[in-house]
């Protein structure tokens, strides 16, 4: 347990709660759900209450996650609040298939899921069937990349308007290289050649997304709910990929142990 545990020192857990955290606080003092990723349309019932409802869960789950003896169940609830938004873009992403927009927010969601469901892995008892589930969990994060990198080819005129232009060398450059690098940590991730590296790169380039593009947004229109959105939900994804990327690199530091134990060669990746 002592072993199973231990990930918990790392970064990325603190930054997946935290995330959760500023998505509870935004809720309470807009009274709105983080839109536009959080779809909740203006004609549902009792949306305001079930905004403020949403955001109490997050803030609570998100300090939960941060506290070991009810980590566990933070992680679950986290995994269960992000699975209803990954629903509720569902319908959307299937009456709207020419428009990838949908799809692509159902997979941002479902990246939040996946990484609730390995940090849920990680707190359950070793040995158990969902601690077991942990690598599967990971693979589901994988997928999501590449969904990333398909929205970025399909809104490439967008995508453009949010680089900085002072940064060099061109836009373009950075656009192609950002694409690049999503489907370039899918590919890893889902086969495990290089994968801590490349899930520590993905994490980098959220971070980097947060640090160049959402920030300033929000110094520029601190009174845009949207610009606070944005924020939130960047570095719950930001959070989430490091937590992926914490589990991939202490499965990888655990392997050399186990092949060592159990009399196996192992050629060094």
């Amino acid at each position: 347990m002592a072993k199973q545990r231990s990930i918990t020192s790392n970064l990325g857990l603190y930054v997946y709660g935290g995330a959760a955290i500023f998505l509870g606080l935004l809720g309470f003092v807009s009274g709105d759900f983080a839109t536009t990723w959080q779809n909740v349309g203006p004609n549902v019932p009792l949306r305001v209450p079930l905004a403020y409802l949403t955001a109490f869960i997050e803030l609570a789950a998100g300090i939960a996650l941060l506290i070991p003896r009810t980590a566990r169940a933070g992680a679950l609830t986290l995994t269960i609040v992000y699975s209803v938004f990954t629903l509720i873009w569902v319908p959307r992403a299937l009456v709207n298939l020419g428009n990838y927009d949908p799809i692509g927010n159902v997979f941002e969601e479902f990246s939040l899921v996946a990484a609730g469901l390995v940090l849920y892995a990680i707190f359950s008892p070793a040995g158990s069937s969902i601690a077991r589930r942990r690598a599967f969990f990971v693979l589901l994060f994988g997928i999501c990349p590449i969904s990333f990198g398909i929205a970025h080819i399909v809104d490439m005129p967008g995508l453009l308007g949010w680089i900085p232009g002072w940064l060099p060398p061109a836009r373009m450059f950075w656009a192609y290289a950002t694409t690049m690098g999503f489907f370039a940590a899918a590919v890893a991730i889902l086969t495990g050649i290089r994968a801590p590296l490349a899930a520590r790169l993905l994490t980098a380039e959220i971070v980097i997304f947060e640090l160049l593009v959402w920030i300033p947004n929000l110094s520029a229109a601190p009174g845009n709910h949207f610009n606070w959105a944005g924020n939130a939900i960047c570095i719950a994804l930001a959070g989430a990929s490091w937590v992926v990327s914490d589990s991939i690199s202490a499965a990888a530091k655990t392997m050399p142990i186990r092949a060592e134990s159990s009399g196996e060669k192992r050629i060094p990746a």
